[in-house]
């Protein structure tokens, strides 16, 4: 029996993907330590593009010299990068898959940009790593550079772009009630802590072709480390973002098999899925690795799934998995075999610093 997983998944603009099994964004490293593609992102992102993956995201990508947060990570901050854009759209989109960037800007959680400290919508607590508080004009700027940058990648030819609102990066620091203590237009009540992101939502559809794919990622609740966060208000902003013209939601559920923490005998694709228009494809992602177990997510309700390791580790998994029936290969796993399915030294590396991912 052919699973649901294979039909096509067709977007609120009319954009329609091959299938409905999406390569995570997943961080990785790889790109060259300006920002600009390499030949080990671009052979990573074309593989999966390669094993059936119906839709390919992009690692995080920054849209602000001040907002990269980590070294390595790709960048659409300038059009100097547009050139290795072209490269990814070109290479991904020729193997069948649509290729989104996931753009973001980290925040409180960017490396120091000359000299000067990150920023965030409030300054640092005691005991964190100093940050200060936005201005205004600050974030007059990253929302022009959130426009700008997809802006460059819709020019070089990718398919759309994803807004990291989760994760506990710079939108996500706005709509958090914790990290978020401003009193002006842009904190306080959920409807100015989720400005930075609506306007974001709205100023890229306005200038972007009715076909150019535009979504959301985000966290639901709190989780770990993450605070601010409430499932009932990430409800709401997620129909704002709908009445925005977002056409998907991806919601990062670290775990897409256990339910809400506020209502627990409640499971959150369910409750997002209610909450939205029939049309608007709800994305579930959360350690997935089975067939069933992704099957189950469209069965809550989910329009499709976004697969992080379980994509690292089978680069096949929508041909070998989803359409043969067959088990997935999981950790743990050697460099040599993450060398041979597409990945470059700085992702392996990356992965080996984690417990139990290398044998």
């Amino acid at each position: 029996m052919t699973s649901p997983l294979l039909e096509p998944l067709r977007f609120r603009n009319g954009a329609t993907a091959p299938n409905r099994i999406w390569l995570a964004p997943l961080t990785n490293l790889q790109s060259h330590a300006d920002g600009v593609v390499s030949d080990d992102e671009a052979r990573w992102l074309a593989s999966r593009a390669d094993g059936g993956f119906g839709i390919v995201e992009s690692a995080a990508t920054h849209v602000s010299a001040d907002g990269q947060a980590w070294n390595g990570q790709l960048a659409a901050s300038d059009d100097r990068f547009t050139e290795g854009w072209q490269r990814l759209s070109k290479e991904t989109q020729a193997k069948g898959a649509p290729l989104l960037a996931q753009l973001f800007h980290g925040g409180a959680r960017a490396l120091p940009f000359e000299g000067r400290a990150p920023w965030s919508a409030s300054p640092s607590l005691e005991g964190e790593p100093a940050f200060t508080e936005a201005t205004v004009a600050q974030i007059e700027q990253v929302l022009a550079d959130f426009i700008a940058a997809a802006l460059r990648i819709e020019r070089a030819g990718g398919a759309g772009v994803e807004l990291h609102g989760a994760h506990g990066y710079l939108l996500c620091q706005f709509l958090s009630s914790t990290m978020n203590r401003r009193t002006d237009g842009w904190g306080g009540t959920l409807e100015n802590r989720a400005r930075l992101l609506r306007e974001a939502m709205q100023g890229i559809r306005a200038v972007v072709k009715p076909g150019f794919i535009v979504g959301v990622r985000l966290s639901p609740e709190n989780f770990g480390s993450l605070t601010g966060l409430d499932l009932d208000e990430s409800l709401q902003v997620a129909k704002w973002l709908a009445d925005d013209g977002a056409d998907f939601i991806h919601i990062s559920l670290w775990n897409a098999a256990n339910m809400t923490l506020k209502r627990p005998s409640e499971h959150p694709v369910p409750l997002f899925v209610k909450a939205l228009p029939a049309d608007l494809p709800v994305i579930s992602a959360g350690g997935i690795w089975t067939r069933e177990e992704a099957e189950a997510q469209l069965t809550l309700g989910a329009s499709a799934v976004a697969l992080g390791r379980s994509a690292i580790l089978n680069a096949d998994w929508p041909t070998r998995v989803a359409s043969a029936g067959e088990e997935p290969r999981r950790t743990p796993t050697t460099a040599a075999y993450l060398r041979a399915s597409g990945l470059g030294e700085a992702f392996v590396n990356y992965l080996a610093a984690r417990p139990g991912f290398m044998a």
